[in-house]
């Protein structure tokens, strides 16, 4: 609780199937999703208290990485899920799948970037999913991010201004109409960077902007406005002294522009008390620009990369929620997505070489999904899910039907065990349907690709061991087939980590993880918590050649350890001192082993892999350390945090690529320590 702001509590109920004497209202149960088909491999996120954990920076994809079965990353956010490249995870807000909502995404790692644009200012409680999701989701094989904008404070106006060496943010929330219980919301940041003009290598600057308008009525329900959206743009530097490069990549230079923005219109109304219709009609549009050259001595340029790519969807979803009766709830919804895209990418195969067209598509198509999802309370202690999920591209007309079922048996008031399966299936991004080779001219090779498909299975164990402690211990296994491979090679889109495909691809690919989640975890009271979790699991691939191999993000194991302490200081014990702490001890990143001779007889010494064995090596295991800590002065009205963030205070170095030296005519390990320290203000008024 802070002086300023009220404090905004989302508690939903569920009734019991007994009649009792008396009634108990607890706090929800933070290891459970908001969800309540969702019985394993799910969990809550609630942003204003996970934001005290070390290394979240405010970013909701860096605070679930804290969770288990998720691998984090220094250098980017993006959400490696089970072994499951980042891309694989659905982005939802609102009810609405949107794109990679990161700034600069999509270029470290695809499917994430450098910093969410999604601010915690605004964001309410959100359901994490790793596996085995209810049948509402699709689109989807790793995980769902399912997020939630909150409302504004209906009675009285709240603004925060934050000032720190990552950017500036102002928001604020409150009333459209007392009367009406009408309410806005919004959050503006810029980044530091931007303002300043500072030139770090290259110039940053980003900034994003996210808001919700919400109107209850007397008769026609609830109508929602809201939105998000982001602009990044960056320019590398150029080394003027030839002299001083040492790699080609130091004769280059580039800039790129990227846009995301998704909003919609939402209506909630109750027929009657059981039966809620919920629509949504909103929009997407993406657009990256990049263009990329490289210079010899003599400054004479030669173009590499230009690429332009838009995308724009429609969508339409609706949802039908109907309480029969206590025991038995059904939710049946349908989504219509028309996508517009507008992409060509072109490619200099070597340097000095003319560029040539990799994918280039102009048109729509439409991806058409519904679901039939029903909760049945069997009794107070059993509880069964079931559940099916079709979806359909227009563009080739694949097409999936996809069951998902789970079951939950609630021993008694402190263990419960649970079993949940599901079929999914993802289709993939837009550029990779319009590649082109110089053999097929203007065919393009990839139109026909299927979804990639997976079978989940999770088994769920959950002890609470007091009021505030809780264990839960979770074991999984996922099948995936129909995967786009490259014939008699080892690539994989389960691997995919840039932003373009320039290979035909067939569905001949298969995967295979599997392992075991554990979370230990005491929820804030007496102003200490904690939670420690562990990953063990095994991620594998079959590709285009035949042969399993270790996937990319097969780190085997991830180990956190997190831990906050908060102290009320001041005359009246009025202030808050906190103090946060993680570490995070997980195995290291993979590679195949390079094939020198290939190597040195490339134009470019552009290092080639031996792919028959592919990402066989694993590099020493990473120890990275966060923390942060900040004091909070409560005044009347008025709140004072002064804060210190850092990221990855233990110094670990992260494998970015391998680069031939044109001066020592070896080939060198790129590595990047990557090292924050952010020192903020933030006033609440």
């Amino acid at each position: 609780m802070t002086s300023a702001k009220e404090v905004y509590l989302e508690i939903a109920l569920q009734e019991s199937v007994n009649e009792l004497s008396e009634v108990v209202v607890r706090a929800h149960n933070r290891n459970e999703a908001m969800n309540k088909m969702a019985v394993a491999g799910a969990r809550m996120l609630s942003v204003e208290e996970a934001s005290r954990y070390a290394g979240g920076f405010d970013d909701p994809a860096r605070l679930v990485a804290s969770f288990a079965g998720v691998t984090p990353s220094v250098s980017n956010n993006g959400i490696s899920i089970h072994g499951n490249a980042p891309h694989l995870l659905q982005w939802r807000l609102e009810d609405v799948e949107i794109p990679n909502p990161n700034h600069f995404a999509d270029i470290a790692t695809l499917g994430g970037g450098i910093l969410s644009s999604l601010s915690a200012q605004v964001l309410g409680n959100s359901d994490f999913f790793t596996g085995a999701f209810p049948a509402e989701y699709g689109n989807a094989v790793s995980g769902v991010f399912d997020m939630k904008l909150r409302n504004g404070n209906n009675q009285r106006n709240e603004n925060t201004f934050q000032v720190g060496i990552m950017g500036i943010d102002f928001a604020s929330e409150g009333p459209l109409s007392k009367k009406h219980k009408a309410s806005y919301i919004f959050n503006y940041r810029y980044s530091t960077t931007g303002l300043l003009n500072v030139d770090l290598g290259g110039k940053m600057d980003y900034q994003d902007l996210n808001f919700k308008l919400n109107f209850p009525t007397r008769h026609a329900g609830t109508f929602a406005i809201w939105g998000t959206a982001l602009l990044d743009k960056y320019k590398s530097s150029l080394e003027k002294n030839p002299d001083k490069w040492d790699y080609l990549e130091d004769a280059g230079q580039g800039r790129s522009t990227q846009y995301m923005a998704a909003g919609g219109v939402t209506h909630r109304h109750f027929f009657n008390e059981n039966t809620l219709l919920k629509t949504t009609l909103a929009g997407t549009y993406s657009d990256q620009e990049a263009i990329q050259t490289t210079y010899d001595r003599e400054f004479n340029p030669s173009p590499n990369i230009d690429q332009n790519s838009r995308s724009t969807n429609l969508i339409l979803t609706s949802s039908l929620n109907r309480k029969v009766n206590n025991r038995f709830t059904n939710k049946t919804g349908l989504t219509f997505t028309q996508m517009f895209y507008n992409m060509n990418l072109e490619l200099a195969p070597f340097i000095d070489q003319p560029l040539e067209t990799i994918s280039k598509g102009d048109g729509n198509t439409s991806l058409i999904s519904a679901y039939n999802s029903s909760a049945w309370g069997i009794n107070d202690k059993l509880s069964l899910n079931f559940g099916l999920h079709g979806q359909l591209l227009t563009l080739n007309n694949r097409w999936t039907l996809e069951p998902r079922a789970s079951l939950k048996w609630q021993t008694n008031t402190r263990t419960s065990f649970a079993l949940a399966y599901g079929m999914y299936s993802r289709m993939e991004k837009m550029d990779v349907y319009f590649v082109k080779t110089q053999s097929t001219g203007d065919r393009s090779v990839n139109k026909n690709l299927d979804f990639t498909k997976a079978h989940h299975l999770m088994l769920s164990f959950a002890y609470k061991v007091s009021e505030n402690t809780s264990l839960k211990v979770e074991p999984y296994i996922q099948f995936l087939y129909d995967v786009p491979v490259m014939r008699d090679s080892s690539f994989s889109v389960l691997n995919r980590d840039e932003f373009f495909v320039e290979n035909a691809l067939v569905n001949k690919g298969r995967g295979r993880n599997f392992g075991v989640d554990f979370t230990w975890e005491r929820a804030l009271n007496k102003g200490l918590y904690y939670m420690i979790t562990a990953s063990l699991f095994d991620s594998r691939y079959c590709g285009g050649d035949g042969v399993w191999h270790n996937t990319r993000f097969n780190r085997k194991y991830v180990l956190n350890g997190l831990i906050g302490k908060e102290w009320m200081l001041g005359r009246n014990k009025q202030n808050i001192l906190s103090v946060n702490l993680k570490l995070t001890l997980q195995g290291g990143e993979r590679y195949a082993p390079i094939d020198v001779e290939a190597t040195m007889n490339h134009p470019d010494k552009e290092v080639q892999y031996d792919e028959m064995r592919a990402y066989s090596i694993q590099r020493s295991p990473m120890l990275i350390g966060n923390y942060t800590v900040s004091y909070r002065i409560n005044k009347r009205r008025v709140s004072h945090e002064f804060s210190v963030k850092g990221l990855n205070f233990t110094g670990s170095k992260e494998f970015i690529q391998h680069l031939y030296n044109i001066k020592t005519g070896k080939i060198e390990v790129s590595e990047q320590k990557t090292g924050l320290t952010n020192i903020s203000y933030k006033i609440e008024f």
